[in-house]
């Protein structure tokens, strides 16, 4: 029998069940980030005390999503097509999704994967560690090598951002969050191309 694609698999899911699949992911991210914080720091305020909130250190964070975006969305108008090849998951998800979710998505995503790869992962372990796995855990760009680059330069990138904010999230959760956002309402309302790469 032959082996489905990813492209394949995707058309065949509703819109509805990779939007659940997406927030199972980020639940499950949320509960290994309990777990992992719990055996990793000695106390749970040591979690806690990386959300002190500084707004000059948020705005940088939106600015640098908003760098990252822009970028984006110029290479997405230039370069082939089948660079930003992602099997179309990412328009599936944003061209239908009502307006109201694509902040919550973006913030869930952020949040979690924020809290995860940089709060605990990058705070005990480094960038370069950090970086690697978040690039493991994005499966879907494994094969599309550019994708795969863009993903692990976006981490470095992140990973800077927060090691320059004195490890604080907010900053960070700021940057992932203006990147998923921005980029789902381009996929939405205003993409000019068919495929889009980020939104996870």
């Amino acid at each position: 029998m032959r082996q489905k694609s990813q492209a394949e698999l995707i058309r065949q899911m509703s819109h509805r069940e990779l939007v659940g699949h997406l927030y199972l992911t980020q639940l499950i991210l949320l509960g290994i980030s309990l777990i992992a914080g719990l055996f990793l720091f000695d106390q749970i305020t040591d979690i806690f005390s990386r959300f002190r909130f500084d707004s000059r250190w948020v705005l940088w964070g939106v600015i640098n999503g908003t760098v990252v975006v822009v970028i984006d969305i110029i290479l997405i108008n230039v370069l082939p097509k089948r660079y930003y090849d992602d099997g179309g998951i990412n328009n599936k998800i944003f061209q239908t999704m009502p307006l109201w979710q694509i902040p919550v998505v973006a913030f869930v995503i952020a949040f979690s994967e924020e809290l995860l790869f940089r709060g605990i992962l990058q705070t005990k372990f480094g960038l370069i560690a950090a970086s690697i796995i978040f690039a493991i855990i994005h499966l879907r760009y494994w094969s599309h090598w550019y994708l795969l680059v863009n993903v692990i330069g976006l981490s470095f990138w992140i990973g800077i951002v927060y090691n320059l904010a004195d490890q604080q999230l907010w900053p960070v959760i700021a940057m992932h969050f203006t990147i998923d956002f921005l980029l789902g309402m381009y996929i939405k309302f205003g993409f000019s191309r068919k495929d889009c790469k980020r939104g996870d």
